[in-house]
């Protein structure tokens, strides 16, 4: 999966949280969706590379 590198992870959450911060997302928030996001990712990978 893509997903388990670590570069790539950590490009995801920067741009993840440049999205939130430009649309006014409550910073002591970001972490957590942050966080659920990449879960999404790696679950949306792991599916497609099922197929």
């Amino acid at each position: 999966m893509f997903v388990g590198k670590e570069s790539v992870r950590a490009k995801i959450r920067v741009v993840v949280k440049h999205i939130l911060c430009k649309y006014g997302y409550p910073p002591d928030l970001q972490e957590k969706a942050t966080q659920t996001v990449l879960e999404q990712a790696e679950l949306l990978s792991a599916e497609c590379s099922d197929k």
